[in-house]
């Protein structure tokens, strides 16, 4: 169906879906962030559009099941960092200096971009292959390969850059250096 097709205005329905969307989100932000992946997906599906039918219900409709889809990431999301962060609050009973050490790399983990999170996440924690860790993103294996290398290069820079690593700035202050603790 084109979108010129009367009967199809969905420029018309716009502050309709913004008020809605507003009513939902609270937030005007994320409520035009939200009307804008509803529009996305009627364009998409305009097709599916029947003729003769509410163009303002079928819109209302999309960005319902938009909005109960961002829930669900949502959800998923914060069940995944809080399982995460149980996991890696209660595996390894440690010294302070180990212990401080394990919370500044989780931190960085879940300061990895959501993507190269996930990925990492499916491979080195739950153990998928990359195959299946791809599927389940929906993405392809090169492209999982990818945010897997990345997301380690970003993690193993980090630990390059914690405590362990050599410290060339600093000098020694009155003494010769020779001196034995």
């Amino acid at each position: 169906m084109n979108a010129k097709t009367p009967g199809f205005n969905v420029i018309g329905q716009l502050a309709a879906l913004r008020r809605y969307a507003l009513s939902l989100v609270r937030n005007p932000d994320d409520a035009e962030d939200l009307v804008h992946d509803a529009l996305v997906k009627a364009y998409e599906r305009q097709g599916t559009f029947r003729t003769g039918a509410n163009v303002r219900n079928w819109l209302m409709s999309i960005l319902h099941n938009a909005h109960v889809d961002r829930l669900r990431q949502r959800r998923s999301m914060q069940r995944r960092h809080d399982g995460a962060a149980e996991i890696a609050e209660t595996a390894i009973p440690a010294n302070q200096d180990h212990s401080v050490r394990l919370t500044q790399l989780r931190n960085a983990f879940f300061t990895l971009p959501e993507e190269q999170r996930a990925a990492l996440h499916l491979v080195a924690i739950e153990e998928l292959s990359y195959q299946e860790a791809a599927t389940a993103l929906g993405i392809p294996v090169g492209t999982l390969m990818s945010r897997v290398a990345r997301a380690r290069e970003r993690l193993r820079s980090f630990e390059q850059s914690g405590p362990s690593a050599t410290v060339t700035h600093l000098r020694i202050v009155g003494g010769t250096g020779d001196d034995q603790q």
